[in-house]
């Protein structure tokens, strides 16, 4: 560490003093940095703590400082994060990684305890339970137990995990969802160092897109792969180009009757058609005067949708204030409050704008009940477009289904002996001793659930109180409806039973099912098989309405083609109707005892009564008897049989922990860039190709390929459990790439699934077959796509998935930032057509095989000669997508993690 500058100074907090790098001293030289956004001012003290005259540099402060805001982005920057926080699913493939790391740092003759977070990183098991129980008391008691026994492997490996390495902690099972613990317990939002008496801002990389939350409380940080991720643990910073930063003024206040998901579905339809891929979102102006942090929160979750690397706000009031509602002790609130106006990071009404690239402006008074669907979150309906919407979307299948439908299969249907008086599109059920008809459009899963709404205390209380007046009424949940309760913190159920409210949530079927993010991940469990039945029968479209962020096809249910996102009261208020083929803003959501109709405006709470509601059943108590002692866990935690020793002894026949082959045959010498000759296209996509398409996750069919893997393993069905918990074990998680049931290969026409063509011949097969029999034959692999690939979480396992299979090379229209970056993390070569070509327009069908040539370090184009079978060639000019000096050493490497070992072993 260098400071060349000669910054460094000292601040008073409370009682103590600390040191900082001073970004007002730097101004003196540099005073347009005076004017760098909040998220800038904290990139910029990182370059001048973390300056060492290579990875980060004089001129690279003198950059920052410097900041063009309308440039392009073109000077690399390193970012080196603070701390990293992991979920599970992402969490374990991680801690999997560090373990391979060290068998393979002693094969190359180095020391295993190299491999080691340098800084923290903190995983909280969020991502295992299920939703197989639900309606009912014993429904968290039997998920937990259910979710423990499926997992028993994994978190004997984290407990492991958290004995071998320094600096790595576990928060259990059945505690949260990883962001809002982030928010209500593990963020810093200011360091103070006791090693070096160091005060610094708390930033982070997390292996979940929704890192994000954290912007909320002025922390910077953001989703990256597990890829990343490792690496940043293993003290690698982040190589970023200078990002833009697009300014969001917020004006006025909330009207009555919205809430703050109507807020950020707003926010995020406009960010979406702005277009903020790979900028910085900051979000400023005198609306955030009136913007409790939980609003923000919510606004700052949701950067992953609206396409953003960040969505940030600024430290002020609101933010000590929910510091020690969160109970973080006045040392702390003491330390951030005079770090933050020490380093002009603290926000003012009235204070000048920072410099921006560009600014958006919202009137918070003009938000209007909203929803997001069907299957993407920036698709903003009104609620009173609902049912237009719906029946819309709904048409074209309709359609396609009476296409289908012959006499011959109404005949076979019949003998068969399907209930009477059905037709496609309606069906006769019974189910619980309730006899009705399921139509499409019925709402067969309401669910309060993920990170984004949970941790909102106002709509949280807002979704009890109508769930109240709904039973004061007389009004019931549809009985086809599967009802979930699934909070990021036992708070939330803390402040709902101190408000009477848990009674009237369960009171229409929403009983706590877990602590964990369920629905919104596909963790939705089971349908009632009556109700799957006639779905699936009778080809049903139907829905779930979620208070989540995610609604993409395949993710949320298999038998479900329409997701909704809302805000919690409104996953009630469509419970009680039981349909999205209604217009709730003038149809009577049900009848009362008298058979009068009751309207979503009568049951509806008005803010005074949410907001005098949190003030009487929330207090900062709660928090800390909540976090008091989280790592602990419970009985079975702490009871796993758990291996001992700094190096994993792997069980050969576990089925959800192996060792990857990811450094089989590694030496410490570097190769050269490998060529790609004669390859074969897996898949031929179209665009928003997401990483739900293409990493495993969901449910595992017994026919595919992981299905049959497992059975031969000796698992039984019933015990497959979900991809995700299965994140350890590449055999399982390679077999389930490009698998999704929503998955169109153009190379398959007709099918949906993990379906291809194997070439020259045609065969039509599973794509993980397909991929075997290209391996055993030498031939590398490419994916041909269109816009957009790669939108979604921040999945590793879709790098790695890819890969494994033997795909060298991934020719896109464009890409969504994390993946891009993961699939070079990986040593996937990403590869991007000239802006007005694809796939159809140079004519290719994906029966080719594919040369890529001149691809060299450094090398911004190549030239893909694509031959057909019959020996007619098409030539095109593709940009290559490796976008910084560091990610060119990653890839000639073969990844980020062979960069690191090699790193790390030559250093021994």
């Amino acid at each position: 560490m260098t400071d060349s500058f000669n910054v460094r100074a000292q601040l008073d907090a409370g009682a103590k003093q600390y040191d900082y790098f001073s970004l007002k001293t730097l101004e003196k030289t540099f005073p347009e940095a005076a004017t760098l956004p909040y998220s800038h001012k904290i990139l910029l003290e990182n370059l001048l703590r973390h300056e060492d005259g290579e990875d980060v540099t004089r001129d690279d402060i003198e950059a920052l400082a410097k900041w063009d805001s309308k440039a392009e982005p073109s000077k690399e920057i390193s970012f080196t994060p603070a701390r990293v926080v992991l979920q599970d699913f992402t969490g374990v493939p991680a801690i999997v990684d560090l373990a391979a790391m060290r068998d393979a740092m002693a094969k190359l003759g180095g020391n295993p305890e190299k491999i080691n977070p340098l800084s923290p990183a903190e995983l909280v098991i969020d991502h295992s339970v299920m939703v197989d129980e639900y309606g009912s008391d014993q429904a968290f008691d039997l998920n937990a137990k259910l979710e423990f026994n499926r997992n028993k492997e994994r978190y004997a490996f984290l407990r492991w995990g958290q004995g071998a390495f320094d600096n790595f902690k576990v928060v259990p099972p059945d505690t949260g969802i990883v962001h809002q613990v982030n928010l209500e317990y593990l963020a810093r939002v200011v360091f103070g160092n006791d090693d070096n008496n160091l005060a610094y801002p708390d930033t982070l990389v997390g292996t979940d897109s929704h890192t994000t939350m954290i912007n909320g409380v002025g922390v910077l940080g953001w989703g990256v792969g597990g890829i990343e991720a490792e690496a940043a643990m293993l003290g690698q910073p982040i190589s970023m180009l200078i990002p833009q930063v697009i300014g969001f003024r917020l004006t006025g206040k909330l009207a009555e009757g919205t809430t703050a998901t109507d807020l950020v579905l707003t926010v995020t339809e406009m960010l979406r058609e702005k277009g903020v891929v790979g900028k910085f979102v900051e979000f400023f102006g005198d609306g955030l005067a009136d913007l409790p942090l939980a609003d923000r929160a919510t606004i700052a979750n949701m950067a992953p949708e609206y396409g953003a690397t960040c969505g940030i706000f600024p430290v002020d009031g609101e933010t000590l204030r929910y510091m020690e509602l969160t109970g973080r002790p006045q040392e702390q609130r003491d330390l951030v409050e005079s770090y933050a106006r020490a380093q002009g990071m603290w926000r003012e009404d009235g204070a000048p704008d920072a410099n921006y690239t560009d600014v958006l402006e919202l009137d918070l008074g003009t938000v209007q009940p909203s929803l997001a669907g069907p299957k993407r979150p920036q698709d903003r309906v009104l609620l009173k477009d609902m049912q237009e919407t719906y029946r819309r979307e709904v048409q074209p299948f309709v359609d396609q289904r009476s296409d289908k439908k012959s006499e011959a299969e109404a005949r076979m249907e019949g003998e068969a002996g399907l209930p009477s008086g059905t037709e496609d599109g309606v069906a006769n059920v019974s189910y619980k001793d309730t006899d009705f008809q399921l139509k499409d459009g019925a709402v067969v899963i309401a669910a309060i659930t993920s990170c984004t709404n949970t941790s909102n205390p106002a709509v949280m209380i807002g979704a009890g109180l109508l769930a109240r007046n709904a039973i004061n009424k007389g009004l019931d949940v549809k009985p086809w409806v599967k009802t979930s309760l699934a909070p990021g913190s036992k708070v939330v159920t803390d402040y709902l039973a101190k408000a009477g409210l848990d009674d009237d949530l369960e009171g229409l079927g929403f009983h706590l099912v877990g602590y964990g993010c369920t629905t919104c991940i596909g963790n939705s469990g089971p349908l009632p098989e009556p109700i799957s039945a006639a779905v699936n029968e009778h080809h049903l479209n139907v829905a779930s309405v979620l208070s989540g962020n995610r609604n993409f096809e395949g993710r949320v249910h298999g038998d479900v083609r329409m997701n909704f996102l809302a805000s919690p009261p409104l996953v009630v208020a469509y419970a009680l109707a039981g349909t999205v083929d209604i217009d709730l803003s003038n149809d009577p959501i049900g009848q009362d005892k008298d058979g009068n109709d009751v309207f979503l405006k009568d049951v509806w709470p008005s803010q005074k009564e949410v907001y005098d509601t949190i003030g009487t059943s929330l207090n900062s108590q709660m928090f800390t008897d909540s976090y008091g002692d989280v790592f602990a866990g419970d009985d079975r935690w702490q009871k796993l049989d758990v291996p001992e020793g700094e190096i994993y002894k792997w069980d050969e026949s576990s089925t959800y922990v192996q060792n990857p082959p990811y450094f089989e045959g590694m030496s410490v010498d570097v190769a050269d860039i490998p060529g790609i000759t004669g390859a074969r296209c897996l898949a031929l996509l179209g665009d928003s190709i997401t990483t739900d398409h293409i990493s495993p996750a969901g449910a595992i069919k017994a026919e595919t390929p992981a299905g049959q893997y497992l059975m031969e393993q000796g698992v039984k069905p019933a015990d497959f459990n979900s991809y995700g918990s299965r994140r350890g074990n590449h055999q399982v998680m390679m077999r389930g790439t490009f698998a999704n049931v929503r998955l169109r290969n153009q190379l398959a026409p007709g099918t949906e699934g993990g379906w291809t063509t194997f070439q020259p011949d045609g065969e039509q097969m599973y794509i993980y077959d397909a991929a075997m029999k290209y391996q055993e034959k030498g031939t590398p692999l490419v994916i041909l796509a269109g816009k957009e690939y790669g939108t979604g979480s921040s999945r590793d396992w879709a790098a790695k998935g890819t890969k494994l299979l033997g795909v060298e090379a991934v020719i896109a229209q464009s890409y969504e930032r994390i993946h891009r970056s993961n699939l070079v993390g990986f040593g996937v070569l990403p590869l991007q057509f000239k802006d007005g070509d694809n796939a159809e327009s140079l004519g290719l069908a994906g029966t080719e095989t594919f040369d890529i040539e001149g691809l060299t370090a450094g090398a911004r184009t190549v030239t893909v000669k694509a031959t057909s079978n019959d020996g007619n060639t098409t030539e095109f000019e593709a940009r290559v997508r490796i976008d910084t000096p560091k990610e060119w050493d990653y890839y000639q490497n073969g990844g980020i993690l062979h960069y690191v070992l090699r790193q790390l072993a030559k250093a021994a």
